[in-house]
């Protein structure tokens, strides 16, 4: 990748900083926006702060109104195709596939429809399509300025973890999960401008929402060597509630397929079955963040977290999978939440010397299923301990959420965030590796031993020199050793009406060339640019070093090949 210029980088900073403002106030807007609808929808009463469902009592028409949520998401998703489902899929796309461009209208189609589907009841957060906003907001601004794809691609990054920071508070969690699913890149450039426009939403968050995170959580006793094995079992827990999760969510994603009506009405057969769900548990509705908070406090009988978790879960299925507008996060937290605090009260009750809380237990079980359903594990490890700001918390949150990280990825193929694009065709990675081209040098791989030309010489003295070589092309150098030309064999051969014609006549007189201190990116840069297979390798007194092939670089690809074989080691195991 080429280095970006400090004043380039200075302009993504600004842009940053506009997008950490921006996305701040969105995320405002939209709370303020789905309290106003709930209340005005469900609880018949103007007022902006979002409601809690505890004690409320729902009666029949509920349904239609959810119905009606369900039916406008449809009519705006006839224009707008990607403010469906979550959304995250639809922006790890538009990265990958065109270039950071989102189309504008989607910036304020998302929220809306995320607002009136959640508003209507739909049991979603609000993150997830935050997130997809400033995402959309930050490729907007990229579409205005002149800037390249790779540009486009940290301004939208810098939007969805504005989005995210606003909403949380917490911003170094949003600029990890911003590199994790969005960016896949890590460099100063993409890091600089991210960690400024999540920086500002967080003070956007702080003043506009209150200081500290989203939740209250007590504090909890989680040091101890002797407590990190109970945190083990907990991630393999984890992971194959995040399996769950995923696998039901696409089962009824293709149950929504063979129904015998159209794609349209799918959100408002959503919006019917939750509410439903919703009549019998009223707190699987909307966003939940005060069961979240009630269940960190462990403030609910065991009886009420199973049932809890259970219906959000199905309604959650069913409404998602139905291809509505809505998040992931918030609900994902309730359900994995309610699990771990039955398994907090079940340990507390029948293994109690293991001395672990529930609301503990709870907390980890959150980070490590969002972590191990969505791929982003360290963005969940980071999460967890901004919203405790409990360093005890860690260690049992690492050694939890990358069991539950690994047994979901022993068990899936493919993540809660990849899996849709997965369906299309369009393989995402996992995994951050070296770029072998970004730092290795031409001089490593060349080819030194060179046949080469005089520059003066002619057709017929040039004759045994192709004769006995087999080499494609020839360099021409002077007495200095310098390269003049590039002479190909095949044009020597059916070039030369003259034996005494100068082979200079008929060669290249400007050379593609590299130094031999350039990297290979660059060498494959300059191969793809001037459409050649070979390069002239120059040393620093321009003189000729080698000559650099298609075939020398691709060779390189075989060295990463080599680091993943297994070498004997000093173990030796006996055969049988």
């Amino acid at each position: 990748m080429p280095e970006t210029s400090h004043r380039r980088v200075g302009l993504l900073i600004g842009v940053a900083a506009f997008l950490g403002l921006a996305g701040g106030a969105a995320a405002w807007a939209l709370l303020k926006l789905i309290g106003l609808l709930t209340n005005l929808a469900l609880f018949h009463r103007w007022a902006t702060e979002v409601p809690s469902f505890a004690g409320w009592q729902p009666n029949w028409t509920l349904v239609p109104v959810a119905a009606a949520g369900g039916l406008a998401v449809s009519l705006l998703a006839l224009r707008w195709p990607a403010i469906r489902g979550h959304g995250i899929p639809e922006t790890m796309e538009a990265v990958l596939l065109r270039h950071s461009r989102i189309a504008p209208g989607v910036a304020f189609a998302k929220p809306a429809s995320a607002a009136i589907a959640i508003g209507t009841g739909g049991p979603f957060g609000a993150e997830g399509p935050i997130i997809v906003t400033g995402g959309a907001l930050g490729s907007l601004v990229g579409q205005v300025l002149h800037v390249s794809p790779a540009e486009r691609k940290i301004l939208l990054a810098c939007g969805a973890a504005a989005g995210m920071a606003a909403t949380f508070g917490a911003p170094i969690a949003a600029v990890v999960l911003a590199i994790e699913l969005l960016l896949f890149e890590f460099s100063s450039r993409a890091l600089i401008p991210l960690v400024v426009a999540s920086s500002i939403a967080a003070g956007v968050h702080s003043f506009a929402l209150g200081p500290g995170p989203l939740f209250t959580v007590p504090p909890h006793d989680y040091s101890g060597l002797a407590k990190l094995p109970a945190f083990a079992v907990v991630g393999v827990l984890c992971g194959l509630l995040a399996v769950l999760i995923a696998r039901g969510l696409s089962m009824t994603e293709d149950l929504y397929s063979k129904l015998p009506v159209g794609e349209f009405w799918h959100p408002v057969i959503g919006a019917c079955g939750f509410a439903l769900i919703g009549l019998a548990v009223p707190r699987v509705l909307g966003v939940g963040y005060d069961a979240i908070g009630d269940i960190l406090q462990n403030r609910l009988a065991l009886a009420t977290l199973v049932t809890l978790g259970i219906a959000k879960l199905v309604a959650w299925w069913i409404a998602l999978g139905s291809g509505t507008s809505g998040g992931t996060l918030a609900p994902m937290l309730l359900i994995s939440g309610c699990f771990g605090g039955v398994v907090g009260m079940v340990s507390e009750a029948w293994l109690p010397w293991l001395d672990l809380a529930p609301g503990a237990v709870a907390l980890v079980f959150m980070a490590a299923t969002f972590g191990a359903a969505t791929g982003a594990t360290f963005a969940a490890i980071v999460f967890l301990f901004e919203l405790t700001g409990d360093y005890q918390v860690i260690l049992p949150l690492m050694i939890a959420t990358v069991v539950a990280s690994f047994v979901a990825q022993a068990l899936m193929a493919e993540t809660l965030m990849t899996e849709k694009l997965a369906r299309r065709g369009i393989k995402v990675g996992r995994a951050f590796e070296v770029d072998a081209y970004g730092h290795t040098l031409v001089r490593d791989v060349m080819t030194r031993a060179v046949q080469t030309l005089r520059a003066d010489a002619t057709w017929a003295s040039a004759g045994a020199t192709l004769g006995a070589g087999s080499h494609h092309v020839y360099p021409l150098v002077d007495h200095e050793g310098r390269c003049v030309g590039l002479a190909n064999r095949m044009d020597l051969v059916l070039g030369a009406s003259d034996p005494g014609e100068a082979v200079r006549e008929i060669s290249c007189d400007d050379p593609v060339a590299v130094r031999e201190t350039d990297t290979l990116a660059l060498a494959l840069e300059l191969m793809l640019a001037e459409g050649v297979e070979q390069l002239v390798v120059l040393d620093q007194l321009d003189r000729l070093a080698g000559i650099c092939t298609r075939t020398d670089i691709l060779g390189v690809r075989l060295g990463r090949v080599e680091q993943e074989e297994r070498q004997p080691g000093w173990l030796k195991v006996r055969q049988k």
